[in-house]
């Protein structure tokens, strides 16, 4: 992957604010190096950079570079003081109840599962906002902040809820979301043998990062929802009466 200026969102002497495409890695797979990975995109265009957090390979969304050892020691201790406040969108499968709430469960390793995690009072601590911005039904728009940054986290909390976040395969369910499910008198064009699916990757965008940077001065950058999980929104609203809670996406 080539990287654009569409994809950077914030750049300093310091460092970049990039808004990740789902399906590309953070850091390179240590099995596969094949895999396209951001951060050898980020190297192949700044030269020097150095990874400060992560998201998982089919999350989009916001993540902050540094661009040398003083900004990558300064924003990884921001990160771990928990000194950064992440906001994430997401479509839930279902209605929440309360529409505005908190999950505070530890969270660890899956017993048997490699790869999957799980809510046990054994894990390591874990809290998570949430609150309802829209609804409609079969999906709700959710905004999340997490507080701590533990594997998976927004996913095994909102499978903890009941409502997993939609097209989860590990902890929901794999089902791409189509415009059949939610088109109540949707049909195929004459010429279209096979629908396709309206998003068919996960459910989960960084779309909001706020911090101070090394010289006093607050950032607050923001990624706006990707083509596939606003077209989703988009029919969403069309087909479906929503009631809208806060349907502030831009998360201010």
């Amino acid at each position: 992957m080539r990287l654009s200026k569409e994809h950077i969102i914030l750049e300093t002497p310091d460092f970049v604010v990039v808004n990740k495409p789902s399906g590309l890695l953070t850091i390179p797979d240590r099995h596969n190096n094949e895999l396209p990975c951001l951060q050898t995109s980020m190297k192949n265009a700044y030269g020097e950079i150095f990874t400060v957090h992560r998201l998982d390979r089919d999350t989009s969304g916001i993540i902050l570079f540094a661009r040398n050892e003083a900004a990558h020691k300064y924003y990884s201790q921001l990160f771990e003081s928990r000194n950064v406040k992440k906001f994430y969108l997401a479509f839930v499968s279902g209605q929440l109840v309360p529409k505005q709430g908190s999950v505070n469960e530890p969270i660890m390793d899956h017993p048997v599962v490699k790869g999957k995690m799980v809510t046990n009072r054994k894990g390591k601590s874990a809290l998570t906002d949430y609150q309802v911005q829209e609804e409609f039904g079969l999906f709700s728009l959710v905004k999340l902040q997490i507080h701590t940054g533990r594997t998976h986290q927004i996913r095994v909390h909102m499978k903890h809820l009941g409502h997993p976040v939609a097209v989860d395969e590990l902890y929901g369910s794999d089902k791409p979301v189509m415009l059949s499910a939610i088109k109540k008198k949707f049909k195929l064009g004459k010429h279209t043998e096979e629908e396709r699916p309206l998003l068919s990757r996960l459910a989960l965008h960084a779309a909001q990062l706020s911090f101070t940077d090394q010289q006093g001065k607050e950032h607050l950058v923001e990624a706006p929802l990707p083509k596939d999980m606003q077209a989703v929104l988009t029919q969403l609203r069309k087909q479906a009466p929503a009631q809208k809670t806060n349907p502030d996406t831009s998360i201010s």
